[in-house]
């Protein structure tokens, strides 16, 4: 079975396409790529074949139903599949769909619940709907599969997920914590659990980079998690703010006389580590003004760190300490300052960082000191793989 997933940024298109006939774990990637700067110029398809070719082309594509088709045919034209029609299914990490099936066939509803949380995912859901519907029109006969990154934390407590605000909010409106990134910390728990030896697992898993979340679970099931309803919420993010008292709005709104959308916008694109920094919010140029004595680079991952380590710390309580912590995403792999800010100082909980293995890991690996109680690990994430089995997982059950 070829399962094609689809990974949909508001400008770009990514997508891996597995060969899932090898069993769990014996899953092989066929080809991976996608296409950027969707809808303006400048743009390039990208592609890396399994037999070897890899490369970018330049290619401005209007949509992302350009988009797809120009990936499909480099598809064809690298010889990974003859056609189109060879896809057998598409997995779409699709965001959030509120309390609804954490893995169901694109289908009419599940495009309506989707649209329902549309305000509180906007930068996420509208280019998901839009590219199942341009999937649909290109491969009508293909079936379609959202597994939705809120899936993974339904075990979290409802004492975690209930926020204190009135009964009906809760219960007709879906007004409570969902927790993201859910496909990433699923990978991280089934591959500590490999690494570890063992399936009963208390775990926290960091996922940071331009989106940041974590998570803490027992088993291999989420029970805490930091992102409420929105992916906005949390830690301080690329370009968003993170948890924020919301009735700074109302005093905004009475002395900018900007409006609700507006100050919303801001919250979601002009805030977080960009804001804090005054740079594009990316971490390798916050680390390099730090670095050079820039006060507000120092300022952001100071302000990202201490976050990470207040949900860290309330993890460890949850957990009554954890057997291990996972660093994973862009900053997570590859941050090794970030890391060393996070974990210092944790002497007490068990926690010593081998600072000597934290500088040289950027690929999987430990970077524990040989004293720590607790086992630390840099653990490259795999959410499209995980999306192709809860893919080939669903349609194999019939549903």
């Amino acid at each position: 079975m070829k399962i094609l997933v689809s990974n949909i940024g508001s400008t770009s298109f990514k997508y891996r396409l597995f060969d899932m006939g090898g069993g769990l774990g014996q899953e092989r990637e066929l080809a991976s790529g996608g296409a950027d700067r969707i809808g303006s110029t400048g743009g390039q398809l990208s592609w890396s074949l399994a037999g070897g070719d890899k490369g970018k082309r330049a290619r401005d594509c209007a949509d992302h139903g350009q988009a797809i088709r120009a990936c499909l045919d480099r598809l064809i034209e690298g010889g990974v599949i003859d056609s189109p029609e060879a896809i057998d299914a598409i997995g779409f990490k699709a965001v959030m769909a509120g309390d609804y099936e954490p893995v169901a066939m694109v289908n009419e509803e599940t495009l309506k619940r989707m649209e329902y949380f549309a305000p509180v995912a906007p930068a996420h859901n509208p280019p998901y709907m839009a590219a199942m519907r341009m999937f649909a029109r290109e491969l009508p006969d293909t079936p379609m599969v959202a597994a939705f990154e809120t899936g993974y934390h339904q075990t979290v407590p409802a004492r975690r997920r209930r926020y204190a605000v009135p009964e009906a909010w809760d219960r007709e409106h879906q007004v409570h914590r969902f927790g993201f990134h859910g496909a990433s910390h699923r990978y991280i728990a089934t591959r500590m659990a490999e690494l570890a030896g063992r399936d009963d697992l208390k775990l926290i898993s960091c996922h940071l980079g331009g989106s940041s979340s974590l998570c803490a679970s027992i088993g291999g099931a989420s029970v805490a998690v930091s992102m409420g309803l929105s992916p906005q919420s949390g830690l301080p993010q690329s370009n968003r703010a993170g948890d924020f008292d919301v009735f700074a709005l109302n005093l905004l709104a009475r002395q900018t006389g900007m409006d609700l959308p507006a100050m919303l916008e801001a919250l979601a694109s002009e805030s977080g580590l960009a804001a804090l920094s005054g740079t594009s919010g990316d971490a390798r140029d916050i680390e390099t003004g730090a670095a050079d004595g820039d006060p507000r680079c120092q300022l952001a991952m100071d302000v990202f760190a201490t976050a990470v380590r207040d949900y860290l710390g309330s993890y460890l309580v949850e957990l009554n300490g954890a057997d291990a912590i996972a660093f994973t995403g862009g900053i997570g792999e590859k941050g090794s300052l970030w890391r060393q800010a996070i974990l210092r100082d944790l002497s007490f909980a068990g926690i010593v960082l081998d600072e000597a293995a934290n500088d040289r890991t950027r690929d999987e690996g430990p970077i524990h000191a040989s004293s720590s109680r607790v086992q630390l690990w840099v653990v490259p994430t795999n959410e499209e793989l995980i999306v192709a089995r809860q893919t080939r997982e669903l349609l194999a059950a019939g549903r």
